[in-house]
């Protein structure tokens, strides 16, 4: 059985500089309101993107049957890439070579990469505090993937926008599960800043806390104190009922900065995209 960890990144993203999230200045501007609702454009390395905002989905940094030509002529702003997949199969060193998920693809507007937080609760894996041990779902090798490891891979791979790395509870369970996922993720966004280095990659932290009202806005407001120019909301869409998820979405945006840009994550039906 082979055990692998993923490796520190190289050297093909050029020197460190300060990133993206130390930024006081948000990188989303907000153009219109009417209440919570906000229409705004989210400017990044590759380009602007108008808010609200649809991201197809290409898992190994392709939407299936689509070329860059097709997406374009649909009008695709922003397309969401697959951590976990990519640094398994082609690995996100071969990418890096290459000229990041942009020269590999030849797609030129923005992207964004998951951390792998959501394949990873897909495949049971063991959790402790340093990480998630799983099986590689190509060849049944041992993976060891940390926070520090999906941030390092997400550099190499070069999207726009970077996910932190979190645990995913699914739903429903017991408060105390959910409580410990949302504090652990809370540490390990932590320990991704500290390894976080592209000056042109956003590192967007990610609220959890299930379905529990008083979680879901005591992580807000925590994730909001570290101050990263976009915050992801993770951790529904995993079986709880539409109700539930738009109560827990009106629990935690009070608690998120109004000047910056929300991701709600795992959204894909027409019913929870309006």
């Amino acid at each position: 059985m082979t055990k692998l960890t993923i490796p520190p990144h190289g050297g093909g993203m050029g020197p460190s500089a300060p990133s993206l999230r130390g930024m006081h200045q948000s990188p989303f501007t907000i153009e219109a309101t009417d209440g919570q609702a906000r229409t705004g454009v989210l400017s990044l390395a590759h380009g602007d993107v108008p808010t609200p905002n649809f991201m197809p989905v290409g898992t190994r940094a392709v939407v299936k049957s689509l070329d860059t030509a097709d997406l374009e002529d649909l009008g695709a702003d922003m397309v969401l890439a697959n951590t976990y997949h990519l640094m398994l199969r082609p690995g996100s060193d071969l990418i890096d070579r290459m000229g990041g998920l942009h020269g590999f693809t030849g797609w030129e507007k923005p992207m964004l990469t998951d951390s792998g937080g959501y394949q990873v609760f897909s495949l049971s894996p063991k959790l402790s505090e340093d990480g998630a041990v799983f099986k590689s779902t190509y060849d049944g090798s041992t993976v060891v993937l940390r926070p520090e490891d999906s941030m390092r891979v997400q550099q190499e791979l070069g999207a726009d926008v970077a996910m932190a790395f979190d645990e995913l509870v699914g739903l429903p369970a017991e408060r105390s599960v959910v409580r410990a996922a949302m504090e652990r993720t809370l540490r390990w966004t932590e320990r991704a800043i500290a390894v976080h280095e592209r000056a042109d990659q956003a590192l967007f932290g990610i609220v959890q806390g299930g379905v529990d009202l008083e979680l879901r806005a005591e992580s807000a407001r925590r994730t909001a104190a570290l101050d990263l120019p976009g915050f992801g909301i993770g951790g529904l869409s995993v079986g709880e009922p539409a109700e539930e998820r738009n109560a827990a979405l009106d629990a935690c945006i009070p608690e998120l900065p109004a000047e910056k840009v929300r991701y709600v994550m795992g959204l894909g039906d027409t019913e929870g995209v309006l």
